[in-house]
Protein backbone atom coordinates (compact mmCIF):
# COMPACT_ATOMS: atom_id res chain seq x y z
CA UNK A 1 0.00 0.00 0.00
CA UNK A 2 1.29 3.51 -0.74
CA UNK A 3 1.74 5.12 2.51
CA UNK A 4 3.16 8.26 1.97
CA UNK A 5 3.93 11.21 -0.87
CA UNK A 6 7.47 10.03 -1.19
CA UNK A 7 6.46 6.36 -2.30
CA UNK A 8 7.55 5.13 -5.28
CA UNK A 9 6.95 2.45 -7.99
CA UNK A 10 9.93 0.88 -9.68
CA UNK A 11 9.47 0.99 -13.40
CA UNK A 12 10.57 -2.06 -15.44
CA UNK A 13 14.13 -0.63 -15.67
CA UNK A 14 14.45 0.07 -11.89
CA UNK A 15 14.19 3.53 -11.81
CA UNK A 16 11.86 4.30 -8.97
CA UNK A 17 8.99 6.94 -9.83
CA UNK A 18 6.78 8.60 -7.30
CA UNK A 19 2.81 7.32 -7.45
CA UNK A 20 1.73 10.85 -6.52
CA UNK A 21 3.05 14.49 -8.26
CA UNK A 22 1.75 17.88 -9.52
CA UNK A 23 0.55 17.94 -13.01
CA UNK A 24 0.77 22.02 -14.91
CA UNK A 25 -1.06 21.37 -17.52
CA UNK A 26 -2.92 25.19 -18.42
CA UNK A 27 -0.61 26.69 -15.69
CA UNK A 28 0.55 29.73 -16.70
CA UNK A 29 3.80 30.41 -16.96
CA UNK A 30 5.55 32.64 -14.80
CA UNK A 31 5.13 33.63 -11.00
CA UNK A 32 1.62 31.13 -11.15
CA UNK A 33 3.73 28.23 -12.02
CA UNK A 34 6.62 28.66 -9.79
CA UNK A 35 4.86 29.45 -6.97
CA UNK A 36 2.53 26.06 -7.71
CA UNK A 37 5.38 23.83 -7.87
CA UNK A 38 7.40 25.84 -5.10
CA UNK A 39 4.18 25.18 -2.91
CA UNK A 40 4.12 21.27 -4.42
CA UNK A 41 7.65 20.51 -3.16
CA UNK A 42 6.95 22.52 -0.33
CA UNK A 43 4.61 20.30 1.01
CA UNK A 44 6.71 17.22 0.18
CA UNK A 45 5.94 16.87 -3.73
CA UNK A 46 8.82 15.17 -5.38
CA UNK A 47 7.32 14.63 -8.73
CA UNK A 48 6.35 17.60 -11.15
CA UNK A 49 4.67 16.72 -14.80
CA UNK A 50 5.02 19.72 -17.10
CA UNK A 51 5.19 19.42 -21.33
CA UNK A 52 6.59 21.62 -24.20
CA UNK A 53 2.90 22.24 -25.03
CA UNK A 54 2.35 23.45 -22.01
CA UNK A 55 4.79 26.80 -22.43
CA UNK A 56 6.07 26.95 -18.85
CA UNK A 57 8.90 24.86 -18.63
CA UNK A 58 10.77 27.90 -17.54
CA UNK A 59 8.83 28.59 -14.91
CA UNK A 60 8.76 25.07 -13.73
CA UNK A 61 13.16 25.16 -13.79
CA UNK A 62 13.17 28.07 -12.19
CA UNK A 63 11.17 26.57 -9.11
CA UNK A 64 13.31 23.35 -9.25
CA UNK A 65 16.24 25.86 -8.44
CA UNK A 66 14.62 27.90 -5.76
CA UNK A 67 13.11 24.87 -3.83
CA UNK A 68 16.09 24.16 -2.29
CA UNK A 69 15.89 20.63 -2.99
CA UNK A 70 18.92 18.67 -4.42
CA UNK A 71 17.86 17.50 -8.47
CA UNK A 72 18.45 13.67 -7.40
CA UNK A 73 15.67 13.80 -5.43
CA UNK A 74 13.33 15.32 -7.74
CA UNK A 75 11.80 13.20 -10.54
CA UNK A 76 10.93 16.08 -13.57
CA UNK A 77 8.74 14.44 -16.60
CA UNK A 78 7.96 16.58 -19.77
CA UNK A 79 6.76 15.45 -23.43
CA UNK A 80 7.54 16.00 -27.00
CA UNK A 81 4.81 17.88 -28.60
CA UNK A 82 3.06 16.81 -31.85
CA UNK A 83 4.87 19.24 -34.35
CA UNK A 84 7.98 18.30 -33.11
CA UNK A 85 7.85 14.64 -33.86
CA UNK A 86 10.10 12.47 -36.21
CA UNK A 87 13.82 11.69 -35.36
CA UNK A 88 15.59 14.25 -35.72
CA UNK A 89 13.20 17.12 -34.46
CA UNK A 90 12.70 15.31 -31.31
CA UNK A 91 16.32 15.18 -30.22
CA UNK A 92 16.09 18.68 -30.68
CA UNK A 93 12.86 19.09 -28.77
CA UNK A 94 14.58 17.27 -26.21
CA UNK A 95 17.48 19.77 -26.06
CA UNK A 96 14.56 22.39 -26.45
CA UNK A 97 13.18 21.56 -23.03
CA UNK A 98 16.16 20.68 -20.95
CA UNK A 99 17.54 24.15 -21.97
CA UNK A 100 14.03 25.87 -20.79
CA UNK A 101 14.09 23.54 -17.69
CA UNK A 102 17.72 24.79 -17.04
CA UNK A 103 18.68 20.49 -16.38
CA UNK A 104 21.45 18.48 -16.90
CA UNK A 105 18.97 15.25 -17.81
CA UNK A 106 15.18 14.35 -17.12
CA UNK A 107 13.77 11.65 -15.59
CA UNK A 108 11.24 10.79 -17.91
CA UNK A 109 10.37 11.99 -21.56
CA UNK A 110 6.98 10.89 -22.85
CA UNK A 111 5.65 11.22 -26.55
CA UNK A 112 2.31 13.32 -25.91
CA UNK A 113 -0.23 11.92 -28.40
CA UNK A 114 0.48 8.95 -30.99
CA UNK A 115 0.98 10.71 -34.31
CA UNK A 116 -0.05 8.81 -37.00
CA UNK A 117 3.01 7.75 -39.11
CA UNK A 118 5.53 9.68 -36.82
CA UNK A 119 5.26 8.21 -33.60
CA UNK A 120 7.96 4.74 -34.22
CA UNK A 121 10.69 7.41 -35.82
CA UNK A 122 9.71 9.60 -32.56
CA UNK A 123 10.39 6.73 -30.20
CA UNK A 124 13.55 5.75 -31.74
CA UNK A 125 14.57 9.47 -30.50
CA UNK A 126 13.60 8.56 -26.76
CA UNK A 127 15.37 5.27 -27.48
CA UNK A 128 18.75 7.48 -28.22
CA UNK A 129 18.33 9.70 -25.22
CA UNK A 130 18.11 6.96 -22.74
CA UNK A 131 20.94 4.88 -23.96
CA UNK A 132 22.47 8.39 -24.08
CA UNK A 133 21.63 8.62 -20.25
CA UNK A 134 19.72 12.03 -20.70
CA UNK A 135 16.64 11.11 -19.42
CA UNK A 136 16.31 7.89 -16.93
CA UNK A 137 12.82 6.68 -18.46
CA UNK A 138 10.91 6.83 -21.65
CA UNK A 139 7.10 6.22 -22.39
CA UNK A 140 3.86 7.36 -24.29
CA UNK A 141 0.76 9.50 -23.66
CA UNK A 142 -2.53 8.75 -24.57
CA UNK A 143 -2.17 5.22 -26.69
CA UNK A 144 -4.50 2.72 -26.80
CA UNK A 145 -3.43 -0.85 -27.05
CA UNK A 146 -3.25 -1.24 -30.89
CA UNK A 147 -0.73 2.01 -30.31
CA UNK A 148 1.34 0.00 -27.91
CA UNK A 149 1.69 -3.26 -30.10
CA UNK A 150 1.69 -1.32 -33.29
CA UNK A 151 5.43 0.38 -31.62
CA UNK A 152 6.21 -2.72 -30.03
CA UNK A 153 6.77 -4.08 -33.14
CA UNK A 154 9.52 -2.15 -33.79
CA UNK A 155 10.65 -1.32 -30.49
CA UNK A 156 14.23 -2.27 -28.73
CA UNK A 157 12.96 -0.65 -25.51
CA UNK A 158 9.59 -1.16 -23.77
CA UNK A 159 7.45 2.14 -23.08
CA UNK A 160 8.11 2.46 -18.98
CA UNK A 161 4.69 4.80 -18.60
CA UNK A 162 2.02 5.08 -20.38
CA UNK A 163 -0.32 8.56 -19.71
CA UNK A 164 -3.90 8.74 -20.19
CA UNK A 165 -6.65 10.81 -19.31
CA UNK A 166 -8.08 8.76 -16.35
CA UNK A 167 -10.89 8.81 -14.18
CA UNK A 168 -14.03 7.27 -12.43
CA UNK A 169 -16.13 8.14 -15.78
CA UNK A 170 -13.47 6.45 -17.65
CA UNK A 171 -11.78 3.46 -16.24
CA UNK A 172 -10.15 1.72 -19.13
CA UNK A 173 -10.36 -0.80 -18.07
CA UNK A 174 -8.62 -3.02 -21.14
CA UNK A 175 -6.16 -0.58 -21.51
CA UNK A 176 -4.99 -0.85 -18.06
CA UNK A 177 -5.15 -5.02 -18.06
CA UNK A 178 -2.57 -4.76 -21.09
CA UNK A 179 -0.30 -2.22 -19.88
CA UNK A 180 -0.34 -4.72 -16.96
CA UNK A 181 0.74 -7.81 -18.66
CA UNK A 182 3.10 -5.71 -20.37
CA UNK A 183 4.83 -4.31 -17.38
CA UNK A 184 4.26 -0.42 -18.89
CA UNK A 185 3.01 1.47 -15.73
CA UNK A 186 0.18 3.13 -16.15
CA UNK A 187 -0.38 7.42 -15.23
CA UNK A 188 -3.58 9.25 -15.12
CA UNK A 189 -3.81 12.96 -16.37
CA UNK A 190 -6.87 14.41 -15.13
CA UNK A 191 -8.03 12.62 -12.78
CA UNK A 192 -10.37 14.75 -11.28
CA UNK A 193 -11.83 15.08 -14.63
CA UNK A 194 -11.31 18.97 -14.65
CA UNK A 195 -13.86 19.18 -11.21
CA UNK A 196 -16.48 17.24 -13.67
CA UNK A 197 -17.31 14.88 -10.55
CA UNK A 198 -17.00 17.36 -7.82
CA UNK A 199 -20.83 17.30 -7.17
CA UNK A 200 -21.69 13.34 -8.29
CA UNK A 201 -23.88 12.15 -4.89
CA UNK A 202 -22.13 8.54 -5.34
CA UNK A 203 -18.68 10.18 -4.48
CA UNK A 204 -20.37 12.67 -2.19
CA UNK A 205 -21.47 9.54 -0.11
CA UNK A 206 -18.27 7.61 -0.12
CA UNK A 207 -16.17 11.33 1.22
CA UNK A 208 -18.49 11.54 3.91
CA UNK A 209 -18.10 8.02 5.19
CA UNK A 210 -14.81 8.75 5.36
CA UNK A 211 -14.51 12.33 6.41
CA UNK A 212 -12.68 13.19 3.08
CA UNK A 213 -12.79 15.41 0.38
CA UNK A 214 -14.94 13.93 -3.53
CA UNK A 215 -10.97 14.69 -4.97
CA UNK A 216 -8.96 12.64 -1.75
CA UNK A 217 -11.56 10.09 -2.95
CA UNK A 218 -10.78 9.86 -6.63
CA UNK A 219 -6.95 10.15 -5.76
CA UNK A 220 -6.88 7.81 -3.03
CA UNK A 221 -8.80 5.24 -5.83
CA UNK A 222 -6.16 6.38 -8.28
CA UNK A 223 -3.41 4.49 -5.74
CA UNK A 224 -5.67 1.74 -4.80
CA UNK A 225 -5.70 0.60 -8.38
CA UNK A 226 -1.86 1.28 -8.86
CA UNK A 227 -2.05 4.29 -10.52
CA UNK A 228 0.21 7.06 -10.63
CA UNK A 229 -1.66 9.81 -10.44
CA UNK A 230 -0.75 14.06 -10.84
CA UNK A 231 -3.57 15.99 -10.03
CA UNK A 232 -3.04 19.82 -11.23
CA UNK A 233 -3.84 22.87 -8.85
CA UNK A 234 -2.37 26.30 -8.55
CA UNK A 235 -3.55 27.04 -4.76
CA UNK A 236 -1.38 25.76 -2.14
CA UNK A 237 -4.45 24.59 0.49
CA UNK A 238 -5.24 22.82 -2.57
CA UNK A 239 -2.49 21.23 -3.51
CA UNK A 240 -1.67 20.52 0.39
CA UNK A 241 -4.83 19.03 0.43
CA UNK A 242 -5.08 17.20 -2.85
CA UNK A 243 -1.95 15.16 -1.29
CA UNK A 244 -3.89 14.19 2.43
CA UNK A 245 -4.53 10.72 0.98
CA UNK A 246 -2.30 8.58 3.06
CA UNK A 247 -3.63 8.90 6.29
CA UNK A 248 -6.81 6.32 4.90
CA UNK A 249 -7.95 3.09 2.76
CA UNK A 250 -10.83 2.36 0.85
CA UNK A 251 -13.21 -0.45 0.96
CA UNK A 252 -13.20 -3.03 -1.66
CA UNK A 253 -16.75 -2.48 -1.75
CA UNK A 254 -16.23 1.23 -1.83
CA UNK A 255 -13.44 0.71 -4.85
CA UNK A 256 -16.05 -1.30 -6.77
CA UNK A 257 -18.99 1.44 -6.70
CA UNK A 258 -16.40 4.50 -7.97
CA UNK A 259 -15.55 1.76 -10.81
CA UNK A 260 -19.30 1.51 -11.65
CA UNK A 261 -19.34 5.68 -12.72
CA UNK A 262 -17.23 4.75 -15.95
CA UNK A 263 -19.63 6.09 -18.97
CA UNK A 264 -16.21 5.39 -21.08
CA UNK A 265 -16.42 9.93 -20.97
CA UNK A 266 -13.70 11.79 -22.16
CA UNK A 267 -13.00 15.83 -21.45
CA UNK A 268 -10.09 15.57 -23.46
CA UNK A 269 -9.45 14.05 -27.43
CA UNK A 270 -10.00 10.03 -28.14
CA UNK A 271 -6.44 9.63 -29.50
CA UNK A 272 -7.57 7.81 -32.40
CA UNK A 273 -9.44 10.66 -33.69
CA UNK A 274 -7.46 13.97 -32.44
Amino acid sequence: MVKSLQDTVTLHNGVKMPWFGLGVYKVNEGEEVIQAVKSAIKAGYRSIDTAAYYKNEEGVGIAIKESGIPREELFITTKVWNDDQGYDSTLKAFDDSLNRLGLDYLDLYLIHWPVSGKYRETWKALERLYKDGRVRAIGVCNFHVHHLEDLLQSAEIKPMVNQVEFHPRLTQEELRKYCKEQNIQFEAWSPLMRGGLLDNETLAEIAEKYNKTIAQVILRWDLQHEVVTIPKSTKEHRIIENASIFDFELSQEDMEKIDSLNKNERIGPDPDTF
